[in-house]
């Protein structure tokens, strides 16, 4: 766990928060901060200056991070919320880094007790980062720049790529006349299985059990009912006959 160096002047910094970027992230972590009691402004647009504030938060796309940075007027620390991308955008600002392990949908999200990447160009930095993580109920943890971006490849896969693969289930279950909440507690109990097992252990279904005719048989279903996704159903079933055969 990082070290939590002194929290007064961090405390003291925290009293003025700006956000730039009006997206999901931005407005999700302006409410938040507000919620617990933090003077936030913003959601600004990109191209801010921030002028006044201690705490700047870049809420953008991880290719606007350098642009919005050279906006923001020398002495603020400022940080952004990229998982990928390390410090070296904001070259020139007391930079840190806070990345909460969430979605944000247009419904907000909740960061509470959720895990948190940080990082920080000195301590002062890092610090403002645990407090931010503190006020907002995360769990952080520190990444090595060289771990970044297969961290936030985890993290894609782990979020992006289960959505789409349920976007698969719940087509194919439409065309059996089946609604898409008939899955849910199966797709519940599965990740349930995993973080309690890891990914061999929660393995089930007919490829670990090597039941060749209902694959072949799902094959079939899915080249009817959903032709294009046939390839991705092919590299799926390879890669968990693989996961069923690691030891």
């Amino acid at each position: 766990m990082p070290t939590v160096h002194d929290a007064a002047p961090r405390a003291r910094a925290l009293a003025r928060v700006s956000v730039v970027g009006d997206g999901r992230m931005g407005r999700a972590l302006a409410e938040a901060l507000r919620g617990a009691g933090v003077a936030v402004t913003g959601p600004l647009g990109r191209g801010a200056d921030a002028a006044g504030a201690r705490v700047v938060l870049l809420a953008v796309p991880d290719a606007a991070i350098a642009d919005a940075a050279s906006c923001v007027a020398v002495g603020a620390f400022v940080g952004h919320l990229s998982g990928a991308t390390t410090l070296a955008p904001l070259t020139g600002h007391r930079a840190f880094s806070l990345h909460p392990l969430t979605t944000v949908t247009a419904a907000g999200a909740r960061f509470d007790g959720v895990p948190a990447a940080v990082a920080g160009s000195d301590d002062d930095a890092l610090g403002v980062a645990l407090d931010l993580a503190a006020v907002l109920g995360l769990r952080p943890f520190e990444v090595a720049d060289a771990d970044r971006v297969a961290y936030h490849a985890a993290a894609a896969v782990a979020s992006n790529f289960l959505v789409t693969l349920e976007g698969l289930a719940e087509r194919l279950a439409a065309t059996a006349g089946v609604g898409r909440q008939a899955l849910v507690p199966l797709v519940r109990a599965s990740v349930e299985n995993w973080a309690r097992l890891g990914a061999r252990d929660a393995l089930t279904g007919p490829v670990a059990r090597g039941d060749d005719d209902v694959v072949a048989a799902h094959r079939a279903a899915v080249a009817e009912r959903a032709p294009d996704a046939l390839e991705l159903f092919d590299a799926l079933v390879a890669a968990t006959r693989d996961l069923g055969d690691t030891a």
